[in-house]
């Protein structure tokens, strides 16, 4: 995998204390019985996280922010930045504090940068699958977890993608179920031009020849072209013949990016970056303490 640059800054501060917030309460909510038993409260102590396998970092504001609201008297130190490809065996953060804090907030920051982590990972192997001088860009979709999709898009950007739109108030996509009850392509799209902001572009899902050509004559400005077999994309993009923007989407696959950017496509969108991707394998080690 290559090293790539985090495009945009990470999730508002106050998204990301409202996530870890329940978080906490969901498993730390009624005190931690082992730790309390075990480890006395005046105990200091030093731990690691540690990549055990090569993974594309992301999550370290998560971190940091579990282990201010567990005891602020932890320090979280970076030992990476989001973004940057680690191989197996570096040190992602270093934690010091009281153990009995660094101990209680370990599950919850180990949760989120897994998953964060596993994220930006999947996308990075999707990126590099694009070839040298493609100005086609992999995109996310709205399939998230629910609650965690600004720490997931955040991830994506890690990855060195880009993010769909936000929410369904970003901007307007139709797709077959509006087609079907709008009455068709063209009702779908002059409707949408009559109520949609001036700001905002039109986009169109289609499914056949015969729908690109009516989406195309109607005026939407990008077309999402939903499962179109490799083979005939670059007809569908000699079709469109630069009149507005080429997305694809549907069953994308790492194997399938080259072949679909070469066709001469502008977007790939991928949903599995944020439902299918696996959790990067993150540990903490424990190092030292002292009374």
């Amino acid at each position: 995998m290559k090293q790539t640059k985090v495009r945009e800054l990470p999730p508002p501060r106050g998204v990301v204390e409202r996530i870890v917030t329940l978080a906490l309460e969901e498993d730390l909510g009624r005190g931690d019985v082992t730790t309390e038993a075990c480890v006395p409260p005046g105990v200091l102590g030093e731990a690691v996280i540690r990549a055990r396998k090569e993974l594309v970092v992301s999550g370290l504001d998560l971190i940091r922010e579990v282990y201010r609201q567990v005891d602020p008297n932890i320090h979280v130190h970076d030992r990476a930045k989001d973004g940057e490809l680690v191989a197996a065996g570096a040190e992602v953060a270093m934690i010091t504090g009281r153990a009995q804090g660094i101990l209680g907030g370990e599950r919850v920051a180990l949760n989120f940068a897994q998953r964060m982590s596993g994220i930006a990972t999947k996308t990075r192997r999707f990126v590099d699958e694009l070839p040298e001088d493609s100005s086609t860009r992999i995109v996310d979709t709205r399939k998230t977890t629910p609650g965690l999709r600004a720490l997931e898009r955040y991830a994506v950007r890690c990855g060195g993608a880009n993010n769909h739109r936000e929410d369904l108030s970003s901007a307007v996509l139709i797709k077959d179920n509006h087609i079907a009850a709008a009455g068709g392509v063209a009702s779908a799209i002059e409707r949408a031009r009559r109520h949609a902001p001036h700001t905002s572009r039109i986009e169109c899902e289609v499914d056949t020849p015969e729908q690109l050509q009516e989406a195309i004559e109607a005026g939407a400005e990008i077309v999402l072209l939903d499962n179109f077999p490799d083979e005939i994309l670059r007809e569908m993009v000699a079709l469109v013949a630069g009149r507005a923007l080429v997305e694809v989407s549907g069953g994308v696959k790492l194997e399938r990016v080259a072949a679909i950017a070469a066709a001469g496509v502008d977007i790939i969108s991928v949903g599995a970056l944020t439902h299918s991707a696996p959790s990067a394998d993150l540990g903490l080690d424990w190092i030292d303490q002292h009374a």
